[in-house]
């Protein structure tokens, strides 16, 4: 349930994050140190077996308005991030990996598409979307070229007009997130394109801005994930085209 006295909640799911995710909580901290108005983190353990859960334990009370759930059993990204999605009160919900590969500096090009009446704001690292986009520290080749031919099947299918589905930084409306991810079934990376295809098919307008994207070469995304990506793809089809979902 949205309240009104949060204006933005950050959903950050981690799963083996021990190292990471100190960074990135401080890169917050500080974010919304210098800001003006109300705000929410919400950490959602996604079955960690490192030392993630000893790590915020150390931190606790460094982090302002911190919130962390602990699922001991491991779900995937997209039902983790469903997960913080529907427990989040801000107005607005914003998404973002734990490797802060996409800053949060970058929600202050987001505001201004909220206050034109968007409803849901995505960063995408490819300049068709946005020309000024640009990975500062590429992914590695094959993954980039996986990524480029996996978006055209995602546009035939799926996804309209946007090609850089997959990048760990979104946000919409508090009640545009309970609308879509109350019905999201797909648990795993191709979440993302369940979302993006939902909030089309319930005719949402979708912002884009550009991202300033520095590659973590730890990432858990393995060369199969791509492959399970593109079978969530047509399965987002086939839940659309037989009416699995209320539009």
């Amino acid at each position: 349930m949205t309240s009104p006295d949060i204006y933005l909640s950050v959903i950050v799911p981690v799963y083996n994050e021990a190292e990471r995710l100190p960074q990135t909580l401080r890169r917050l901290h500080e974010y919304f140190a210098t800001g003006s108005f109300s705000y929410e983190i919400l950490v959602i353990l996604d079955g960690p077996t490192d030392n993630t859960r000893g790590v915020l334990n150390a931190m606790a009370g460094e982090i302002a308005h911190l919130k962390v759930f602990d699922r001991q059993v491991n779900r995937g990204k997209g039902f983790t991030v469903k997960e913080g999605m529907l427990k989040a009160a801000g107005r607005l919900r914003l998404f973002t990996d734990a490797d802060n590969s996409t800053d949060i500096a970058h929600f202050d090009k987001m505001q201004p598409l909220f206050d034109k009446g968007y409803d849901l704001v995505i960063a995408s690292r490819d300049s068709k979307d946005a020309p000024e986009a640009q990975q500062a520290v590429p992914q590695a080749w094959y993954k980039r070229l996986i990524g480029r031919a996996g978006n055209l099947i995602v546009q035939l299918v799926a996804v309209r007009s946007v090609w850089d589905t997959q990048c760990g930084f979104k946000a919409c409306r508090g009640e545009v997130a309970e609308r879509i991810f109350s019905q999201t079934v797909i648990e795993g990376w191709g979440f993302d394109i369940e979302v993006l295809a939902l909030a089309q098919a319930l005719n949402y307008r979708i912002g884009i801005i550009p991202a300033h994207w520095v590659n973590d070469d730890r990432s858990h995304v393995g060369p199969f994930d791509y492959l399970r990506v593109l079978a969530d793809t047509v399965r987002v089809r086939i839940n659309l085209t037989a009416g699995e979902y209320k539009l």
